[in-house]
């Protein structure tokens, strides 16, 4: 079974930064290209970051580029999602995903910026 938990959320100021992690199991973890979406409250979901199989592409949603990196560790099954210079923007819920049979999304992590 495909699971996939992330952590690391919470309120920071704006311009602050958080480190968000998912932790994957249940697929070999390091076959596979690695996404980060949001939903803001209200909102549709919105694509923030992709990381490749092996982690040579990485593409970032516009909102995302120069504030936003995204990594993983394929020997601990870990993507990251490290984010700097937070606005009140990027208040939501922050997911990992990933293409298997379908997308799958795990259970978010809130990140609420705000002074």
């Amino acid at each position: 079974e495909v699971q996939l938990q992330a952590s690391g959320g919470g309120l920071v100021q704006p311009g602050g930064s958080l480190r968000l992690s998912c932790a994957a199991s249940g697929f070999t973890f390091k076959d596979y290209e690695m996404s980060w979406v949001r939903q803001a409250p209200g909102k549709a979901f919105e694509w923030v970051a992709t990381i490749s199989s092996g982690g040579v592409i990485i593409s970032y949603a516009d909102s995302a580029k120069g504030r936003f990196t995204i990594s993983r560790d394929d020997a601990k099954n870990t993507a990251y999602l490290q984010m700097n210079s937070l606005k009140p923007e990027d208040t939501g819920v922050y997911y990992c995903a990933v293409m298997i049979n379908g997308p799958r999304r795990g259970q978010g992590t809130q990140v609420t910026v705000s002074s």
